[in-house]
């Protein structure tokens, strides 16, 4: 069974003055284990498709099934505990508190959903640890590079063992040594812990690390195409556009 499956999915934003049609009946399959990166230029829907999948946004018609089940049929508190659970966010922005430090902005997600303080400081230095910053647990974000704080945004997301981290343009404000590094890391996480990898990304060297790259344009997938690193294979997909976004629309990440 996939972990992650969208089925004729169409999400649309209506502005008051124009409808933008930011996904137009789009359909992914994502295996358990498999990391995939989603490419495509500003505006195509990449982000918007991460949301969708996450539940952090509503659809307007189609299925989205995480780990078998619907997306539809949960509540927006079921929704809510199945991400604090079952999943991890890694975004562009580290979105650290500078006033606590690696550790406490690590074991904050954990103690936010009830677990206790003693557990929580626990699994948070594991992390930390499996992100290679054991040794700057009590530095605080100021005290740290950008490839560090991005690290420890890591290292928030695998907390609580989830089965799913999404990542939206994770390297995005990183050089290309850090990028590389963080995106080494990212690979080796998600062959060691079988954990599945959803990037968004807008660089090629990020795409081609992933299993396969799905990319974007309009709102529609217009290929998949398999890097070679023992998963499912290539499937092409000829979907055409629908409807052209309207003049002034704005744009759809």
């Amino acid at each position: 069974m996939p972990i992650v499956e969208a089925l004729n999915v169409v999400k649309d934003y209506d502005t008051g003055d124009v409808v933008v049609k930011a996904l137009r009946g789009l359909d992914l399959t994502v295996e358990e284990g498999e990391m995939i990166a989603i490419m495509g230029p500003s505006g195509c829907g990449k982000t918007t498709l991460l949301n969708c999948l996450s539940g952090i946004d509503e659809i307007n018609s189609g299925e989205i099934y995480i780990e078998g089940t619907g997306l539809e049929g949960m509540s927006d508190r079921d929704k809510t505990d199945h991400r604090a659970k079952r999943m991890g966010f890694i975004f562009q922005a580290y979105n650290l508190l500078p006033v606590l430090s690696a550790v406490e902005n690590v074991e904050l997600p954990l103690l936010v959903s009830g677990v206790k303080t003693r557990v929580a400081r626990e699994k948070a230095l594991k992390a930390l640890e499996l992100v290679g910053l054991r040794d700057w647990a009590t530095h605080k974000p100021a005290e740290l590079s950008g490839g560090q704080q991005q690290r420890v945004t890591i290292a928030r997301a695998l907390v609580n063992e989830p089965a799913i981290i999404w990542a939206d343009e994770p390297t995005g404000n990183l050089d290309s040594e850090n990028s590389r590094q963080i995106m080494e890391l990212l690979c080796r996480l998600n062959e060691e812990l079988g954990q599945t990898y959803i990037v968004v990304t807008h660089d090629e060297s990020v795409g081609h690390m992933a299993h396969r790259i799905v990319h974007m344009d309009e709102g529609v997938i217009r290929s998949i195409e398999h890097n070679g690193k023992g998963r499912s294979t290539s499937i092409p997909v000829a979907e055409p556009v629908k409807v052209a976004l309207g003049k002034g629309a704005p744009q759809v990440a």
